[in-house]
């Protein structure tokens, strides 16, 4: 079961403000939950897990839109929050004071509802961010490493475009066709829709 919960707010960076819409995904069954980038806003996110138990919340990454709620998710759900360690400097730009409670590494599974993901460190959009993967379920949660029609944006601090591309190419392009890839931001995509750029994504990156 997957749920989609939208949320509004600034994205912040490099002295810049950004209005932006977030994916926070959840992923579970009707017991239990897992909560895929806390953006903004709780409240909605609270709404949407309803009376299952939250057993993690991953943050994809650590940019402000992605972890401005984990602490309100915290202080509700007793829940701890994992983050990949490369993007500890990013964290600390929102929770000065306060570490993630668990560290991401490639490879890491996580259970839930009869699913399993698997961690997938994807760096370019940031050092540490990653994608999750349900095999299964053909599905990849992709953070802002892919979206519909490309990569994830560079060009910032603690991003690099031939990074992101050379993860997507050796990470995500080498999944299934159908599989889902569902983003940080925006509308789906697959796989299969969006590999036949990768030449002119590496032609960019040259």
């Amino acid at each position: 079961m997957i749920d989609q919960v939208l949320t509004e707010g600034t994205f912040t960076l490099d002295g810049e403000d950004f209005e932006v819409v977030n994916n926070v995904w959840l992923v579970g069954d009707d017991r239990e939950v897992l909560v895929i980038d806390a953006a903004h806003d709780a409240r909605p996110i609270l709404e949407a897990v309803g009376d299952r138990r939250v057993v993690a919340l991953v943050a994809t990454h650590g940019h402000n839109d992605h972890i401005n709620a984990a602490q309100a998710l915290v202080d509700q759900c007793n829940v701890p929050v994992w983050l990949h360690p490369d993007d500890l400097e990013l964290w600390h730009q929102v929770y000065p004071d306060r570490q993630p409670d668990r560290w991401l590494a490639d490879g890491l599974r996580f259970e839930v509802g009869g699913t399993t993901l698997e961690v997938l460190h994807t760096p370019g959009h940031s050092p540490g961010g990653c994608c999750l993967h349900d095999a299964a379920g053909r599905v990849v949660f992709s953070g802002d490493t892919l979206f519909r029609g490309g990569p994830g944006a560079t060009g910032r601090s603690f991003s690099d475009f031939p990074t992101i591309v050379a993860s997507i190419r050796d990470r995500l392009l080498t999944l299934p066709a159908d599989t889902r890839v569902l983003p940080g931001h925006g509308e789906p995509t697959t796989i299969g829709a969006e590999a036949p750029d990768l030449p002119a994504w590496e032609l960019r990156g040259h």
